[in-house]
């Protein structure tokens, strides 16, 4: 039978045990343990340019509604002005009350004038991103430009735009409609080079894009032909893909239909973002 200076000792490790259980605020991290971060992406084109036959000036009431309903953590947005964006940035900030919401917008080339393409109401016309980041808030870059290679038939220069926030590097893009072997280029170029070249700062932050890529999987060109080694892809069995890095898994996907307000369902994605071990 254990004497009484062995019982004070078990009570006094699980005394230790406790306090050093206590001393590790809620969510850390553990040495030698993995957790992950959900990550809902929302991307939409909401053909809202006024220019284009499938606007209708009511696509984005209805993106707002969706974002309502579905809460998402990353919106990438195509074919838009650039209020709607800061419209849509103050739906998500209804949304999430917690941390920070954060927008973006890069306006596509009219080469015509060498200046910004604009929408009907005289706004520059181009890509967008909303993005929560939850608390700490500790800063976010944007990056964005042109693609080198456009279709020259094509008045309209297409852009890409990036998003460097605390869990994870957003970007998106909406490539070339009028040339599937320019839109192959378009993808080439910001999957290869300008993603490859924001992550050498900061190698393991996830990168996630969202857009309407107008490249299809068993497509000629295929979308897959431009997705490098290591990525993942989905696609809403169309046009509109979600492509991130190996860090990250797909939990579930679907289409929401935005009520015939533009020519293109919204394509939800549910992922999580691995971290690695902690030393």
């Amino acid at each position: 039978m254990a004497g009484p200076w062995y019982r004070d000792l078990r009570r006094l490790v699980a005394v230790l045990c406790l306090v050093c259980v206590a001393a590790v605020p809620a969510g850390s991290s553990v040495a030698g343990t993995t957790g992950s971060t959900p990550l809902r992406v929302l991307q939409m084109n909401l053909c809202n340019s006024g220019l284009a036959g499938c606007y209708t000036g009511r696509s984005v009431p209805e993106a707002a509604r969706v974002i309502r309903a579905e809460a998402p953590d990353l919106v990438t947005l195509n074919e838009v002005c650039r209020d709607d964006v800061s419209t849509l940035e103050r739906t998500m900030a209804d949304v999430h009350r917690d941390g920070t919401v954060v927008a973006a917008f890069e306006a596509v080339g009219d080469r015509r004038t060498g200046r910004a393409l604009r929408c009907r109401n005289g706004q520059p016309f181009g890509v967008g991103l909303v993005v929560h980041i939850p608390a700490p808030y500790r800063g976010h870059a944007v990056h964005g430009g042109l693609h080198p290679t456009q279709d020259l038939a094509d008045p309209e220069e297409r852009a890409w735009l990036c998003v460097d926030a605390t869990v994870v590097r957003a970007c998106t893009t909406h490539l070339a409609n009028t040339s599937p072997a320019v839109a192959l280029a378009q993808c080439v170029h910001l999957l290869g080079t300008v993603v490859p070249a924001l992550r050498l700062n900061a190698p393991r932050q996830p990168t996630v894009l969202g857009g309407d890529l107008n490249l299809r999987h068993g497509g000629s060109p295929d979308v897959r032909s431009c997705v490098p080694s290591g990525f993942l892809r989905v696609d809403d069995g169309a046009v509109q893909q979600v492509v991130a890095t190996a860090d990250v898994v797909v939990r579930s996907r679907r289409s929401i239909g935005m009520g015939g307000t533009t020519d293109h369902p919204s394509f939800l994605v549910t992922l999580t973002i691995a971290h690695p071990p902690t030393a």
